[in-house]
């Protein structure tokens, strides 16, 4: 039997009686051969069958994905590819027509913890740094909340914004969470009632519309290629849209960083560290950058899409021993952020909670130009000839291939 009723798919509000903007200016996809990371693509309408081998076959390969590199590919989802380029025309729209005031007014203080607002093409604090090309907004619950912290260009479209954020999370995420909880053999809601926030229609987590411009000369002197440092994220589930440029790399066991292919209207998933420490190791936070494109695409703007999936922020990160899978076969104590937790666990020590585990990273964001930083002895350390960044947050060491 399916696990519920078959999933409604999308239903967007109309857009009659807007204004009409441009369409997405989609980039054509690289044509240099390149050796793209090999994800495992996970059909979610399966998830409806009446048959239980399907399902169980579902749960099987999402099983070894995870396990293997964190990331893959979702189709079939229930948002039609029109549907997902309307939303991507929004985003361009913003990006093309925010006002210098609204900037200035809406612009992030990712010192208090969180990057609601705009990041201007500088850096990742408050405060302007060297020219990095990225520009975000960020919609937490107080802008869906207050429309008055929105750039005003998109007050006509927010009802599309905010049906679409609802339905990634309350749909597609918590399908993907029912696989998940089935991977620790527990029960279908177990992952979403115990440990997913849902205030709002992104959680305690947020949706951003980036804007990645053409990397500049300056930048590139600075960063050799970097758009962003070598990170796991944080939160839960990270859902994000393929993209025709191609920027994202993932790390593969075999330590060599890929770019991940452009697959049209497909949902790119990738796990956080939370998931990570809930499932015991089991389930593999996706060491993942972004990375200048292939030549022929460098002249191109990178937009992107992301839904970042947050966990209740006052839960104490901890693994979910109820699980048979962790009973049966242990934790899995791989060098990821769960085997620093466990370190502290084992001696005793405090662990922080889900919100400081984030806040904690936010506050000390990186900048991929900082050049005295970014060097062994400093930032950097050099572990069987690969680079690393070594960060420190309440006592924890992480390690992340740079």
């Amino acid at each position: 039997m399916p696990v519920s009723k078959p999933a409604a798919p999308f239903q967007p509000p109309s857009s009659e009686g807007k204004c009409d903007i441009p369409e997405w200016e989609i980039p054509p996809a690289t044509q240099l051969d390149h050796d793209f990371a090999e994800l495992h693509t996970l059909d979610l309408s399966l998830l409806d069958s009446d048959d239980p081998k399907v399902v169980d076959d579902l749960v099987q390969m999402v099983k070894t994905a995870i396990k293997e590199d964190g990331f893959l590919y979702v189709k079939n989802y229930g948002v039609s590819i029109e549907q997902l380029h309307r939303q991507f025309a929004i985003a361009q729209y913003n990006h093309r027509n925010i006002s210098e005031e609204e900037q200035e007014r809406l612009l992030w203080h990712p010192e208090t913890g969180v990057y609601s607002g705009y990041k201007r093409p500088y850096g990742w604090k408050r405060e302007k740094q060297a020219l990095d090309g990225i520009k975000h907004f960020n919609f937490y619950k107080p802008e869906f909340d207050e429309i008055d912290r929105i750039p005003e260009c998109i007050h006509p479209f927010f009802d599309e914004i905010t049906a679409f954020c609802n339905y990634m999370s309350k749909s597609v995420n918590r399908r993907l969470l029912t696989i998940l909880s089935r991977v620790l053999e527990l029960d279908d809601e177990f992952i979403w009632r115990t440990a997913q926030s849902k205030q709002g229609p992104t959680g305690e987590g947020y949706f951003r519309h980036a804007l990645f411009q053409p990397l500049a000369s300056e930048t590139k002197e600075l960063s050799k290629g970097l758009r962003m440092h070598g990170h796991c994220d944080f939160g839960m589930l990270t859902l994000l849209f393929s993209v025709p440029v191609s920027s994202l790399q993932i790390w593969g066991a075999d330590e060599r960083w890929r770019y991940v292919k452009y697959e049209p209207g497909a949902l790119v998933v990738n796990l956080g560290e939370t998931l990570e420490i809930l499932s015991g190791g089991h389930f593999k936070a996706t060491r993942h950058r972004v990375f200048e494109p292939p030549e022929d695409q460098r002249a191109f703007e990178r937009l992107s899409l992301v839904i970042f999936q947050s966990s209740i922020g006052d839960l104490m990160m901890q693994p979910a021993m109820e699980s048979p899978l962790i009973q049966r076969e242990g934790f899995v104590n791989y060098q990821g952020c769960f085997k620093e937790y466990k370190r502290f666990r084992d001696a005793g020590m405090p662990v922080p909670s889900n919100r400081q585990w984030r806040e904690g990273q936010i506050k000390d964001g990186r900048e991929v130009t900082d050049v005295v930083n970014n060097q062994v002895g400093k930032d950097r350390v050099e572990i069987n000839g690969k680079l690393f960044s070594k960060r420190e947050f309440f006592g924890m060491t992480v390690l992340l291939p740079v």
